[in-house]
């Protein structure tokens, strides 16, 4: 599949998601994915929309006064929880190609009392953000998303400022997928089929300059979500799957955070 038929079609299935006001990914994994019920009431309504495979915000470390960039803000969620960590003086950015999902997060800024948060159009292959920039960069369940990830993590890699940190959560796999499930549409938007091996994955952070890689938590997708989830089945019955291959499926999929450093 080209980059830009990709792109396409990614940014047309989140403007879906950001005017459906629904979560991307399976509902019932994402309440084990690290979020307090505390963190998920002081964000603005509507800013969980894109509640990902992880919380990168709870591992990176944030301290008071950092600049903070996120990948693939969608609704705000991990930018304004980075917000509270870096305090008034620190800054955070939020990028997202879906000029919906970024209308969304701004009418979500409106809403909430932060004055150090803002929303920016752009591709993560080619962040709208100004060289050594960051303190941190966090990115929860996007990157997978890319068509071009070497290009990502080089972007991530420039902006950041010597010795600054990324902490990203992902969707990597763990056997090759279905032929069925890479050609699906519907899988590549719920952040499955354009997935890539894990070796791969830290590699290509390796590649971009990254040292002290290292993945720091892996979980594997809970088998009975996957089973009763509606987007989940929705794949199933796209990519013509049966349902006696889901657990087959499930154990080809892991959530991982991964940490690298910009070395000085």
């Amino acid at each position: 599949m080209k980059e830009e038929k990709v792109r396409k079609m990614v940014r047309e299935g989140y403007a879906k998601i950001a005017k459906a006001e629904s979560c991307c990914c399976p509902s019932e994994v994402t309440q084990k994915i690290g979020y307090t019920k505390g963190e998920l009431k002081s964000v603005p309504e509507g800013a969980t929309l894109s509640l990902g495979c992880g919380n990168p915000v709870a591992l990176a470390s944030l301290k008071e006064g950092e600049t903070v960039v996120d990948l693939g803000s969608g609704g705000g969620l991990d930018c304004f929880l980075a917000a509270k960590k870096v305090g008034e003086k620190g800054h955070v950015i939020g990028v997202d190609m879906t000029p919906e999902m970024v209308d969304k997060a701004r009418d979500n800024l409106r809403k909430s009392k932060h004055k150090n948060v803002e929303f920016r159009l752009g591709e993560i292959e080619n962040l709208p953000v100004a060289d050594n920039t960051a303190d941190a960069i966090i990115s929860n369940c996007v990157i997978n998303l890319s068509p071009n990830k070497e290009r990502v993590f080089k972007e991530a890699f420039r902006v950041l400022k010597t010795g600054g940190r990324m902490m990203i959560s992902d969707i990597v796999l763990l056997k090759e997928l279905p032929d069925g499930i890479k050609k699906s549409v519907q899988a590549y938007i719920n952040c499955v089929s354009g997935a890539v091996k894990k070796d791969k994955y830290t590699k290509l952070i390796e590649e971009a300059g990254f040292r002290e890689v290292k993945i720091v938590e892996e979980t594997q997708f809970p088998i009975d979500a996957v089973v009763d989830d509606p987007t989940a089945k929705a794949i199933m019955k796209e990519s013509n799957i049966p349902s006696e291959n889901v657990k087959e499926l499930a154990n080809s999929i892991a959530s991982i955070k991964v940490h690298g450093i910009k070395p000085k």
